[in-house]
Order: structure tokens, then sequence, then C-alpha cells
């Protein structure tokens, strides 16, 4: 299923760090932001969760939540958390659920090809459905901030 803009986006259930389940119909009414990204403690995925972390303040006054999703582990997801203060929560995906977000698929890395997680960000309304869809990010270090502007356009 692809993502459209101005559709709804796909209802979800998925356990956080701590075990707390999570699902897209219990943020009705909020603004989320659902950002992918391939693993904890990388380079990219560090600047871009430390980026969000530094603008959460302009997320919240907005009402909105930021909700990280990767396929690590509840015990990496929280090490992830305290060793960068990060004041979200990050959610463990599996590949159907990103498949259905559009985050999984085949990536290349120097000729190498194989499936995995494709770094993307939806911003999703308060009625639940897909304000912007960014696929395929470059920039993971700035790429908050384009969402944050996105979100102040609304």
């Amino acid at each position: 299923m692809a993502i459209v803009e101005g559709k709804a986006a796909p209802e979800f259930t998925l356990l956080d760090q701590d075990g707390k389940e999570h699902s897209l119909s219990a943020y009705q009414g909020k603004y989320v932001v659902l950002y992918f990204y391939p693993r904890d403690n990388t380079p990219g995925c560090t600047k871009e969760a430390c980026c969000f972390r530094d603008n959460i303040v302009s997320f919240s006054d907005k009402d909105c939540v930021v909700l990280g999703v990767s396929k690590d582990s509840a015990a990496s997801h929280n090490k992830f958390i305290e060793k960068f203060e990060l004041p979200f929560d990050l959610l463990i995906a599996d590949e159907a659920m990103m498949l259905e977000y559009g985050a999984w698929g085949e990536k290349n890395n120097y000729g190498k090809k194989y499936m995995g997680i494709i770094r993307s960000t939806l911003l999703i309304g308060p009625d639940g459905l897909v304000i912007r869809h960014w696929a395929k990010i470059r920039g993971a270090d700035v790429h908050p901030l384009a969402v944050l502007e996105a979100l102040n356009e609304q």
C-alpha cells in the first residue's frame, strides 16, 4: 500500500522501549510525527534523533507527538534514549507495518542490495490523515527542521 498525502494513515499498534502499546488512533486530536530510521546509535540516526530532541519544545507547542520507529529491541531503544536524553518514545516495528508505511524495501549500499528500513517520515494530522510524507530522506541531521516547518504551516 502506498502512502498518499491527504488519505488516512494506516492504523498500527506497536510496543515502545518500555513495553507500552502505542496506536495511531490513541493520538487522535494531535499531530503525529512518525519517523522511520534504520538503527539506534548509528551516526545518521543519532543526528536525526538529536535534532528532533533539540526541537521537541517546538513540536510540543504545536500539540505534536514525535515517535521514532525501527526494528531495534526495547533494550537497544532504552540505551539510545538514555545515552542521548531523547524525550520521546521509540517504537519497535515489524516488516509488515513498515511495508504499509513505505518504510521497508530494497536498499543499495556500495553495490550490495538488501532489504531494510528506508529512512522516511510522516506528518499525520489530528484527523489521522497524512499531511506530508518524506520518502528516502537525505540529510538526516537537518530533516527534522523540514518536518517542523511543515507543521508550522498547519
